[in-house]
């Protein structure tokens, strides 16, 4: 199959309290790979284990990083753990800016960053900048809680994922639906 390219990427932001962020990504993603475009999944601070990413794993067009999967939360991390954290994710972010930069994929998922910027690993002007410099054909989408009012501002397509009903602490996350 010949390689398609897009003639204009843009910059999506899946967001909210809601649950399908990292679904509509995954979707995107097989989309994308079915239509002969190259992806790059960079999957932040969750385990590798979930059942999209076996099924996204077996795309020869999809590319999977997991980064900083062991990182749980902020709030119960010593200063010298959260510094170890901060100093790994931002060599992990050159890595990053890099794959983006290369125009070696189409579409560039970066899953959970916005954690990233909430727990202060990675300032917030990093991933504007990403934004701003992408390659044209380039199609970046972001997820995650907390979106800043600068990223909806740089961002050309926004989506927020709102919970209205949850059936939990009744029904605890279950394998094959949740992850």
């Amino acid at each position: 199959m010949e390689r398609v390219k897009l003639e204009k990427g843009i910059v999506q932001v899946y967001t909210g309290e809601g649950k399908g962020k990292t679904t509509a990504a995954c979707g995107l993603a097989i989309r994308a790979a079915g239509n002969g475009l190259k992806v790059c999944f960079f999957q932040f601070f969750k385990k590798p284990i979930s059942g999209e990413l076996k099924v996204l794993k077996r795309d020869k067009n999809i590319e999977i990083h997991s980064i900083l999967p062991s990182y749980q939360s902020s709030r119960h991390l010593s200063k010298g753990e959260f510094l170890s954290f901060k100093k790994k994710l931002m060599k992990e972010w050159k890595y990053v800016c890099k794959n983006v930069q290369s125009e070696k994929f189409d579409v560039v998922i970066l899953d959970e960053i916005l954690i990233a910027i909430r727990d202060k690993f990675l300032p917030e002007e990093e991933i504007i900048k990403l934004m701003k410099s992408k390659p044209e054909r380039v199609e970046l989408i972001i997820t995650g809680r907390g979106m800043t009012e600068n990223i909806e501002k740089n961002a050309d397509l926004v989506t927020e994922m709102r919970l209205i009903k949850h059936p939990f602490p009744e029904i605890k996350a279950r394998k094959g639906i949740e992850f």
